[in-house]
């Protein structure tokens, strides 16, 4: 795996993220707590011995460049980085990153000079799964592929969703078609037990949907960069273009893959690591474990609390509080009589001086954390948030979308946003 070098993708403006994204990178976006987006590909690559990895990303690049360098530094005895790549301008090109590839093709020049490696790996920076990328290279090299796709299995229902493929016997994609409905959905019916399902999961799943996830020769890259400047995606226009003179192959991945690029899907997937008996998907994988920034903060202090089905990371203060179905990030304050039900509240960056966390100026007397007696539902609160006491955040009027960024938070798709650094003063009911 030493001549395979990472590619992330640190995408766009994340405006289907927002406002998680207002300050910070989409790869840069928290994640179970502790974690962020950004750890998932980056340990996905070092638990596969891939350790030359270049991040691609051009908004808000400051958080995320912060993350990568406090945490991702190897030894000098291993051959490897992790390093963020932002786009610039230069003579030659004047524009940003205008989609996936050209992210990609603008960096050429240097990944170019890369003469040690054999083969590229493009990840995404906003997926959620584990993944050996070691079979996936290995399948890539065993078929002779051009270029590897890593695609999921998946039912009728969900399909109309995904651009599809279709393969022939050997495994080689032959077709694609961008989210059909239909008739031309039915057409892109595949038989995925040539792929290694079942017989019963390939009759429940006849359909396969690219991850996103990419394999590339090196030359064949860097030709198809050079010789197609007006292509500007992966997904949509290279691949697709070169499957008729290259061989373009699938590789099966059966495992829990999310794609958490939205508000709700961000929601949900936090929410359902707290999930029992058994969670979609585990940290706790002693095998291919999850990296991320050593804080070395205190453990969690929990005071006559009531805690269900819930993850509370380290250096947290709860007090007398219910917390149900909900993931805590780092730092997190709960004041007694709260009650936090199915909400992601990400913590703190710091603590206050006073231990008692005195009310403080600068936040009109409001306190950083959860003040007393609060109540929040089906919400997501950024970092630093500084909530009140008796406050309800439970979306009383069951709004679907609100943009309220000036009162501290937006509603998408029926959960609560409050801003990072945002003051939601006492009383309060949203």
């Amino acid at each position: 795996m030493k001549k395979v070098m990472a590619i992330i993708l640190g995408g766009g403006a994340g405006t289907r993220l927002y406002p998680l994204t207002k300050q910070r990178a989409k790869p840069a976006v928290p994640l179970a707590g502790k974690y962020r987006l950004i750890d998932i590909p980056v340990s996905n690559s070092i638990n596969s011995e891939i350790t030359k990895i270049y991040v691609l990303t051009q908004f808000n690049s400051a958080s995320l460049n912060r993350h990568i360098s406090q945490t991702y530094t190897f030894s000098g005895f291993i051959d490897g980085f992790t390093e963020v790549l932002a786009a610039q301008q230069t003579p030659e090109n004047p524009n940003w990153f205008q989609g996936t590839a050209d992210a990609v093709r603008q960096y050429l020049w240097m990944l170019s000079e890369s003469k040690d490696i054999d083969e590229f790996i493009i990840l995404s920076g906003d997926h959620l799964y584990r993944m050996d990328y070691r079979e996936f290279v290995h399948r890539h090299r065993e078929t002779n592929a051009d270029i590897t796709l890593s695609v999921v299995p998946i039912s009728e229902s969900r399909a109309s969703s995904f651009g599809l493929m279709k393969i022939d016997q050997s495994g080689r994609v032959v077709d694609f078609s961008e989210k059909p409905t239909g008739d031309a959905l039915r057409a892109m019916q595949v038989d995925t037990s040539t792929l290694g399902l079942s017989a019963s999961e390939a009759k429940e799943k006849p359909y396969i949907a690219s991850m996103g996830i990419y394999v590339f020769k090196r030359d064949v890259l860097i030709d198809l960069l050079k010789n197609s400047p007006e292509s500007t995606d992966f997904g949509k226009e290279i691949i697709p273009s070169a499957a008729a003179d290259h061989n373009v192959q699938a590789y099966l991945f059966n495992g829990y893959w999310e794609d958490i690029g939205t508000i709700e899907s961000f929601y949900e997937a936090n929410l359902a690591l707290t999930r029992q008996p058994a969670p979609p998907f585990s940290f706790y994988d002693r095998e291919a474990p999850i990296y991320t920034r050593s804080r070395y903060l205190p453990p969690t202090k929990m005071l006559d609390c009531q805690v269900k089905e819930s993850m509370i990371s380290e250096g947290c203060i709860l007090k007398n509080c219910q917390i149900n179905n909900s993931v805590l990030g780092v730092r997190s304050r709960i004041e007694s009589g709260c009650v936090i039900d199915r909400a992601m509240i990400m913590g703190s960056d710091y603590y206050k001086k006073s231990p008692e966390h005195a009310a403080d100026p600068s936040h009109q007397q409001v306190p950083l954390g959860i003040g007393r007696d609060t109540t929040i539902q089906k919400a997501i609160v950024d970092k630093n948030a500084c909530i009140g006491s008796n406050v309800q955040i439970i979306n009383k009027d069951r709004v679907e979308e609100a943009d309220r960024e000036s009162d501290g938070f937006m509603i998408r798709s029926g959960v609560t946003v409050v801003l990072k650094n945002a003051v939601i003063p006492d009383g309060t009911v949203i």
